[in-house]
């Protein structure tokens, strides 16, 4: 029969002293730590999601009460006081696996419940759009739903740190959007921030779904392992400007779209959706990797065609993986194990960094030989 775990010893920086003790109690009686209007929003439907499988943090608890209350607990060490970035995301566990995954609440007059739930009945290698483990209507708003996916983190947190990182980003998304455009489906908002990834291999003791830098608990900074030899998948997520067209018909939308700034944009004159998503996927190259990192230059065939101003001149996804292919094969696999280095890079941090790097590949080429 197994012993439950002794709690955690928190370290000294976790407690204050008197005079901390008492400003914290009054900012904590002012309302400083209380939940947020959104938050609420979370908190009143928390039985329900326990009915259905799916437990909140502690801080969305009906009856929360502070931790910290009458203790000499620093609050920013308790985790019941790390509140949400993103209200309209709530991270939670699902109880029957322990696994954290992630409830959206949307509208139900946008696409994106049946644009989301097409993708995720295609079993393809080719689709990169999140799945959806199950969509609960709204107990409380009959104009919402409520829809469930993997808990996914920010695409380039941590940052890239390879050309061959570069590169297994490029694959993807671009395999993911041709995957969108031969289903007839614009995404209408490729940016960044809508490009996620499954960093479980990167973390594999995990991190806090909100303060994503520390543990699971919110105390200990956490450090990322390497990309590098390990197995990313990125994914497309909001599908609430996603527009679906049927086979023949014209790709036309207007309207003020998506967080990437496009030429085309008109709330007058319309455009082509999928041409949009080209010029949009181009940016994020060019933002994420040719503007910040050295050695990029092979990036620049693929960015330069998806980014002309004229619509008509840039090229169908089908024909940006053609030239991506043609262009993946001129990169040698030294330079896929090849560190990324920032163009704001101070010279003698750039040079420690690159001896590095250096002897990083010669343990690599020698454990490789040996081998």
């Amino acid at each position: 029969m197994s012993t439950p775990d002794k709690p955690k010893k928190l370290p000294n920086f976790a407690y204050l002293d008197d005079e901390r003790v008492e400003r914290e109690a009054k900012l904590t009686r002012e309302g400083v730590y209380d939940l947020s209007p959104r938050e609420l929003f979370w908190q009143t439907r928390y039985r329900y999601f326990l009915d259905h499988g799916y437990l909140l943090r502690p801080r969305y608890l009906p009856d929360w009460k502070p931790s910290w209350e009458g203790t000499n607990l620093n609050p920013t060490f308790c985790e019941d006081s790390i509140s949400l970035n993103n209200c309209q995301i709530m991270d939670v566990t699902r109880k029957s696996s322990n696994e954290r995954v992630a409830i959206k609440t949307f509208l139900l007059r946008t696409p994106e419940l049946q644009i989301a739930q097409f993708f995720a009945s295609i079993q393809d290698p080719m689709n990169h759009c999140v799945k959806i483990h199950e969509i609960l209507p709204d107990p409380l708003d009959p104009e919402r739903a409520l829809m469930v996916m993997p808990y996914l983190r920010p695409c380039n947190d941590p940052p890239f740190g390879t050309i061959g990182d570069v590169i297994e980003f490029v694959d993807q998304t671009l395999e993911g959007l041709m995957f969108m455009h031969r289903h007839r489906i614009a995404h209408c908002d490729v940016a960044a921030a809508n490009i996620m990834m499954d960093a479980t291999a990167l973390y594999p003791s995990g991190y806090h779904p909100v303060r994503i830098h520390y543990t699971p608990d919110g105390m200990y900074p956490v450090t990322a392992l390497s990309r590098a030899g390990r197995s990313i998948r990125y994914f497309y997520i909001d599908f609430g400007l996603s527009m679906r067209f049927a086979e023949g018909e014209p790709s036309l939308v207007w309207g003020d779209v998506g967080r990437e700034l496009v030429p085309e944009i008109s709330e007058d004159v319309p455009y082509d959706a999928f041409k949009v998503d080209i010029y949009a996927l181009g940016s994020v190259y060019s933002k994420q990797f040719e503007q910040k990192y050295k050695n990029m230059e092979f990036l620049l065939p693929l960015i330069e065609p998806m980014m002309q101003m004229e619509p008509h001149l840039r090229p169908t996804v089908e024909e940006v993986m053609q030239e991506w292919v043609k262009t993946r094969a001129t990169v040698t696999e030294y330079l896929f194990r090849w560190r990324l280095a920032p163009k704001v890079e101070p010279a003698i941090e750039r040079v420690v960094n690159d001896t590095v790097a250096v002897a990083r590949e010669g343990v690599y080429r020698l454990t490789k030989f040996v081998k």
